[in-house]
């Protein structure tokens, strides 16, 4: 047997790294748009909410009630081999209390603040607040450019906070959507670190259960207005596509993407909510929105790039 020459011995570990990398890229592809088309939905189920609130006399708790209920009865209808793996009690009941927090402050920063207010401000917040946390909590490397991103993030929001709100009370919505951020980034920081957070029918269940006090207090779960149809259909939707399928796919792709990259691409949420807001539910649009969104969009950038 000859011996080998220095080509063939080069040759074959390029090749195989080369297959190594293609296969690793497969699920962070996957992951990545798992997350995106996450947030979308979650924009357009901020407006679908935005609509509720305005039509169906349900409050943010009662609204928050209903999509966690339709989302738990849809899992516990569908095949058991088609159902999220059910993780520890202790898992199901920190996601469900993490859930309950976060969307009950989200959509009541929609009411106080309006839809394309509450939105940005809620995710606007996100990849800063998941940056510093994956640093300090899980060890992840805070690169000069990730912490450079937080300065045009920072004076971003400020805008946001300064500029005319569409809702009744900005200041207390502003204050519900920074709470709804820093539980949507503690949701994230937790799955990231392996703490097994599922959307399963027990962590809504238990979404449910935290919050129907409080909406019985606020003025009950029943629609007192609007057409009934719609408002069903409505509920029904949100309950489905941005709870139980968007959860689904955006805890599946944290488990191949890194936080900061995730949380960057949940900015795609504020995009959705804030067109739709402006185009279909009449809400202005101001140069201090204007400019807090185009200074979120640099802070995306930057960390997009970090992220590459």
């Amino acid at each position: 047997m000859p011996p080998a020459r220095p080509a063939d011995l080069i040759q074959y570990p390029i090749v195989e790294n080369r297959r190594m990398t293609t296969h690793a890229a497969v699920p962070f592809r996957h992951g990545l748009l798992s997350i995106s088309a996450a947030a979308v939905a979650w924009g357009v189920g901020g407006a679908v909410a935005a609509l509720l609130l305005r039509t169906s006399g349900l409050g943010p708790v009662a609204v928050c009630c209903w999509r966690f209920g339709v989302a738990a009865l849809c899992l516990a209808l569908l095949p058991a081999g088609a159902r999220e793996a059910a993780g520890p009690r202790r898992a199901t009941v920190l996601t469900g209390l993490g859930l309950a927090v976060s969307q009950c402050a989200y959509f009541g920063s929609v009411q106080y603040a309006g839809l394309g207010l509450g939105t940005l401000v809620t995710i606007g917040a996100g990849p800063v607040l998941t940056s510093l946390g994956a640093h300090l909590l899980l060890g992840e490397r805070l690169t000069a450019r990730a912490a450079a991103a937080a300065v045009p993030a920072l004076g971003g929001l400020a805008l946001l906070v300064a500029a005319p709100a569409a809702g009744p009370r900005p200041a207390l919505g502003v204050a519900l959507a920074v709470l709804a951020g820093a539980g949507q980034s503690g949701l994230t920081l937790w799955a990231r670190g392996g703490g097994s957070a599922r959307a399963t029918t027990g962590a809504f269940t238990t979404g449910l259960l935290c919050l129907l006090p409080t909406a019985f207090v606020e003025g009950g779960v029943l629609p007192a207005a609007g057409d009934p149809v719609l408002t069903a259909g409505a509920l029904l939707f949100l309950g489905t596509v941005p709870t139980l399928l968007a959860y689904r796919w955006y805890f599946a792709g944290l488990a191949a993407v890194p936080g900061t990259t995730a949380s960057v691409l949940v900015l795609l949420e504020p995009a959705t909510a804030a067109l739709i807001a402006v185009a279909l539910l009449g809400e202005p649009l101001t140069p201090a929105l204007a400019a807090g969104s185009a200074l979120l969009l640099a802070a995306i950038a930057a960390l997009a790039r970090e992220g590459g």
